[in-house]
């Protein structure tokens, strides 16, 4: 059996035995001719009244019938061959045709040309949507990606080690999925967020350099970079580890592979950066930049204390100056000002500069030279245009991160071939939750913080405490997280301790970690990569349910295997459970 490759052209004036698809059926005068189609492409065959049977047989295919066909491949003439297919100077002269399976009409495309159907009846029929050659091409993709990954790893001296899916449940940060235990009535076992607890025992258990393609499973809202419930990630640990420079220059090479013969993109530059995040909140916004453009936020603060204008008498007064932004049509200056107030800001203050003049509704209120200073420190030009944030820094840096993305937007920065990384270093190990109106944990309690015990019992203000924490952005996506970990029980019982967590909490939650750790756990340190949020940035997916053959539709639902769905009572009572109704 061949595979419709353009290795077929090979076997000219051989006879061949092919499998596959209908594509397409066409009959001209009396021959019969049907595209064929499988995983590798497409190949006509011929099919003529001479051979009675399979003529017979072709007259009664129609589109997405399985059949298998035995003939003699033959070049095209010169005026018939098809340029557009890897197979296009051949085609095969059928002496055989077996009908092995019909079809019902499709519900949805199967072609990459024409229109594309909806999301939910793609995701409904997947096991159609994917025979679609694009999505035939990202199956294969994927599994290169894999071999890739796996491959470097192993060079590297990692052992690849499968860590347990039924776990106990953790603050990781998100929802866990919880799993009744029908052995342990009233107890529960939780799907693992990350395998970060087990990777930390391999440490402990004498590993040097564990990895593994993980999955990950997380109760939080889809959006367009996050699939619901299950994720995989490039999960790796290094013992004997100290500092989150020696794990990232030891997966960067990795990454770089992957962007330039992988995808074959090109790098913005081979230094990656290392961000501090209050420097990158401060200059960006976010703490996942997309450094393929600058519009870097310009902080007046200082220069324009003592301002009589009203909407400048705020804690911090920042500025984005945008390359020919004097060109924004009113619509685009509206539909700007109108994104603004949805973040939180009162409006978008802003100054064009067109041949030598100042035009803005707010420049009546500010003075000559306080107008001149906004000009020399922002570097507006000519043509440019200025876009100013007034409020508490951390609302201004907010809205206008926000911001920046719109005006690359606009203004056609994110060139989809330039891959731009960074790692943002030094995250707060403490955040403030203004929901619940308490301290909480930055990133996750298994980081360790600089300065161990000294920094936790010596610092006043918690919030100022840093933790050995670093994320790697591509192109403002975050597609790692990692830190060096705390192994020391002291130091994990103090962490906890700052936000009224007492030991006996510590032990019920981490207590196989604590156990371990008082065995002469080794330092350790190491991150994990979100593949899915990767891949569908370096081969330009439309939406990260692209790049995985079976993903839950926007709502967490999966149409196809119509999950999730009731049990039957018999399964609720053997798992100790029982249903409470929500009320009308």
């Amino acid at each position: 059996m061949r595979s419709l490759s353009k290795e077929l052209k090979t076997e000219i004036g051989k006879t061949v035995q092919v499998s596959g698809w209908v594509n397409s059926r066409r009959n001209h005068g009396g021959l019969i001719f049907i595209d064929l189609r499988d995983h590798e492409g497409i190949i006509q065959l011929v099919i003529t009244p001479e051979v009675k049977e399979a003529f017979a047989t072709a007259e009664k295919l129609r589109d997405e019938f399985v059949i298998t066909a035995n003939g003699l491949v033959r070049e095209r003439a010169p005026e018939l061959k098809n340029p557009n297919i890897a197979t296009g100077d051949i085609e095969i002269v059928v002496d055989n045709l077996e009908l092995i399976n019909k079809s019902e009409p499709l519900p949805v495309n199967t072609h990459d040309e024409g229109d594309v159907s909806g999301e939910d009846l793609r995701l409904k029929y997947r096991y159609l949507d994917l025979r679609r050659p694009s999505m035939q091409n990202m199956l294969k993709k994927r599994a290169e990606y894999y071999r890739i990954m796996r491959r470097y790893m192993d060079e590297q001296g990692f052992i690849e080690i499968t860590t347990p899916i039924l776990a106990n449940s953790s603050p990781e940060g998100a929802r866990d999925f919880l799993v009744p235990s029908r052995l342990h009535p009233g107890q529960f076992y939780a799907l693992p967020q990350a395998p970060q607890q087990f990777k930390q025992l391999l440490m402990v258990g004498g590993v040097p350099r564990y990895y593994q393609i993980a999955p990950c499973f997380r109760d939080e809202d889809p959006r367009a970079d996050r699939l619901y419930g299950d994720f995989y990630q490039l999960d790796c640990e290094m013992a004997f580890v100290d500092d989150g420079e020696v794990v990232r220059q030891t997966v960067e090479p990795l990454i770089k592979k992957l962007v330039t013969e992988f995808a074959g993109k090109d790098l913005v530059s081979e230094e990656i950066l290392r961000i501090p995040y209050r420097e990158a909140m401060e200059k960006y916004g976010t703490d996942k930049p997309d450094l393929r453009y600058g519009l870097e936020l310009v902080d007046l603060t200082d220069a324009l204390k003592g301002c009589e204008f009203k909407v400048f008498q705020t804690p911090c007064v920042k500025a984005i100056c945008v390359p020919g932004g004097s060109k924004f049509t009113r619509k685009q200056i509206d539909e700007l000002t109108e994104l603004a107030r949805k973040n939180g800001a009162g409006g978008l203050a802003y100054i064009l500069y067109e041949n030598g003049t100042v035009r803005s509704p707010i420049a009546k209120f500010l003075k000559e030279e306080e107008l001149q200073k906004i000009q020399d420190l922002t570097g507006a030009k000519d043509g440019d245009a200025v876009f100013f944030g007034a409020d508490t820094r951390e609302k201004v840096n907010k809205v206008l991160g926000v911001m920046r993305i719109a005006f690359a937007d606009v203004l056609g920065l994110k060139d989809p071939q330039k891959v731009a990384l960074c790692w943002i270093i030094d995250f707060p190990f403490y955040e403030w939750d203004d929901k619940n109106n308490k301290l909480d944990f930055g990133h996750n309690p298994f980081s360790l913080p600089k300065g161990g015990l000294k920094a936790i019992r010596e610092t006043e203000n918690k919030l100022e405490i840093v933790a050995d924490q670093y994320d790697m952005v591509l192109n403002g996506y975050e597609i790692c997280s990692g830190a060096v970990r705390n192994y020391n029980p002291e130091i994990m019982y103090e962490v906890f301790g700052v936000l009224g967590y007492g030991k006996e909490y510590v032990a019920e939650k981490f207590g196989g970690m604590l156990n371990a750790f008082k065995f002469g756990a080794p330092p350790h340190a190491g991150c994990a990569f979100g593949i899915d949020r990767m891949l569908m940035e370096l081969i330009d997916a439309g939406s990260i349910r692209d790049v995985v053959a079976f993903p839950k539709n926007g709502s967490g639902v999966d149409l196809m295997m119509d999950s999730p769905s009731r049990v039957d009572d018999a399964q609720i009572e053997e798992a100790h459970l029982s249903i409470v109704e929500d009320e009308e």
